[in-house]
């Protein structure tokens, strides 16, 4: 569009299509900020989860939150953060890396779809899991930021091994000096 100038400036109809423009182009960088908010929200449920950092982990969900991980389903947060605490503690080395996110905000609620790697080492019982998933979450917008109403996945592989059968095998922890 061609914006026409009086002599007191811009013409209403340039003034109109300016102020949509702006419109849109804030709309726009609204949901992105939001889309990088629960990109950052994922990343840390992953990274706490992978840390055994429960409180920060129980701080990614809201009290209502629910999960169904392959049919392993939770009704609260309460219920999600006990399991992992419990069942995922020391001795077990856990790696869950999402990738490809495909995010859709709607006001204060949002749904993200992501591809999990994990892996569990559990060195005691000489095993190992590998294995992939969709993740499906819901999200919601709460006065302390985005946190996780649902979360959830569905394997598309898992595949298991007997560390014994790893000529070689080593497993070092955190914060092992592993370089010589």
């Amino acid at each position: 569009m061609t914006a026409r100038y009086g002599r007191c400036g811009p013409s209403t109809g340039a003034v109109e299509y300016l102020a949509s423009v702006t419109d849109d182009l804030m709309a726009l960088v609204r949901t992105e900020r939001d889309v990088r908010a629960i990109c950052e929200l994922k990343y840390r449920y992953l990274r706490t989860l992978d840390s055994k950092d429960w409180d920060g982990f129980e701080q990614c969900f809201v009290p209502e939150a629910t999960g169904d991980y392959n049919g392993l389903v939770f009704d609260d947060r309460t219920a999600l953060v006990s399991y992992m605490r419990e069942n995922l503690g020391e001795g077990l080395v856990t790696l869950h890396q999402a990738h490809h996110p495909e995010i859709e905000v709607a006001g204060d609620e949002a749904t993200g779809r992501w591809y999990l790697y994990d892996r569990v080492i559990v060195e005691a019982f000489s095993f190992m899991l590998e294995g992939g998933a969709f993740y499906t979450d819901r999200y919601l917008r709460t006065p302390d930021g985005w946190r996780v109403l649902h979360t959830g996945y569905r394997r598309t592989f898992e595949a298991t091994y007997n560390l014994g059968d790893l000529p070689g095998f080593k497993l070092t922890g955190p914060g092992v000096h592993t370089h010589k």
